[in-house]
């Protein structure tokens, strides 16, 4: 551990939850595959006044799409997946309606067409695998498959995960598990938690913010499934939901990007070879998302950090070689190759803009200059 920094940080994140933007956080990070910070702060539960230690559990949202786009890369690294193949091949039902011709490539970069939730949506229905699968394998793409970025902030989980589940054999929540929590000695990921750890998961909270009026965006993240209330319900909790139903703390989170920081290997695990390192953080399209029009730098199922002008997602860093994914209120994940860095960041406020950002932004900045 690096004193230096971990104190740095740490009189960040108390400042934040001090000044009351936030109620409970935690924070890890990684250089060279060393732990280097490991810290949290305040309330895990403010009904019980239970604090946040090192083993609070996080649903942590979107950052959730990250270890599962690793996955499927590790299916894809092995020659059982290629990215330039038509998702119906492994999927047949879902090459109705247009969609026979998106592949795994524009399912993986928000370019699928099927952003949407099923009309009539509910927490019930999210928690049953086969009908949430069905219902998204039934959908009429919005536009032509591959002309259109838009940020598929639920259905992404369940393409991704059937893929996986179709071309292996195994739920991705096994898959993930045993392909690639398991390997790297990552404890605190689930898709779908047991009983017995749940006492540990801190419930969410939302800040006030103004209700939604964007038609697409209430069809992408439908106000009766996208909130903290629902995600806190036990069943949800259990339920495997890939696309942000994720639940998880911020070491698993720096763990799993430290093995993508390090060329695919950690602690003499391999993952994935180097050279599928390199393709997976490639950058496939910066185009404006039809939703938020935001313009966003995207590899394969991650977002890439940079200059927010030219697309990229400050947060991680400004030199462009980062990549992850965040999730929805603050919760992030990312990896450095160039600076062998990474970092987890899992919180309990939901809150836009998000003011966490700017302590991601700090470590990614400090670490390389703070010295071993």
């Amino acid at each position: 551990m690096n004193a230096t920094l971990q104190g740095r940080i740490q009189q960040v994140i108390d400042g934040h939850v001090e000044s009351g933007d936030e109620i409970g956080l935690q924070i890890a990070a990684y250089v060279n595959g060393e732990l280097v910070v490991d810290t949290w702060s305040g309330v895990a539960d403010e009904a019980t006044g239970q604090l946040v230690d090192a083993d609070t559990l996080f649903t942590s949202w979107s950052t959730t799409k990250g270890f599962v786009a690793t996955c499927l890369h590790i299916l894809a690294d092995r020659g059982h997946v290629d990215y330039d193949t038509p998702v119906a091949t492994y999927w047949p039902a879902f090459g109705v309606h247009g969609k026979d011709v998106v592949n795994v490539r524009e399912a993986l970069t928000h370019r699928a067409g099927v952003p949407q939730m099923p009309e009539g949506v509910t927490p019930e229905m999210m928690t049953d695998w086969d009908a949430m699968c069905a219902a998204i394998a039934a959908h009429t793409p919005l536009w032509t498959p591959g002309t259109t970025v838009c940020y598929h902030a639920w259905t992404f989980g369940w393409i991704i995960g059937e893929l996986v589940r179709r071309i292996d054999g195994r739920p991705i929540a096994q898959f993930a598990r045993e392909e690639l929590c398991q390997p790297l000695g990552i404890e605190d990921f689930y898709l779908g938690i047991p009983d017995a750890v749940e006492g540990r998961v801190a419930p969410l909270t939302e800040a006030p913010s103004e209700p939604d009026t964007n038609e697409l965006e209430l069809r992408v993240m439908p106000a009766q499934v996208t909130s903290a209330a629902v995600v806190n319900r036990p069943d949800f909790r259990r339920a495997s939901i890939p696309g942000g139903g994720g639940i998880m703390n911020a070491r698993a989170i720096a763990r799993h990007y430290a093995m993508l920081a390090q060329a695919g290997v950690l602690d003499g695990v391999r993952i994935l070879s180097a050279e599928h390192c390199k393709v997976i953080r490639t950058v496939q399209t910066d185009a404006p998302d039809a939703r938020s029009g935001v313009r966003r730098r995207r590899a394969l199922g991650y977002s890439l950090g940079g200059e927010p002008e030219q697309g990229g997602d400050i947060s991680m860093g400004r030199s462009g070689s980062e990549f992850g994914h965040a999730g929805n209120g603050g919760s992030l994940g990312f990896a450095d190759p160039v600076r062998k860095l990474s970092f987890g960041l899992t919180k309990n406020r939901m809150r836009w803009p998000e003011p966490t950002a700017e302590t991601a932004y700090l470590v990614a900045e400090t670490i390389p200059r703070i010295p071993g």
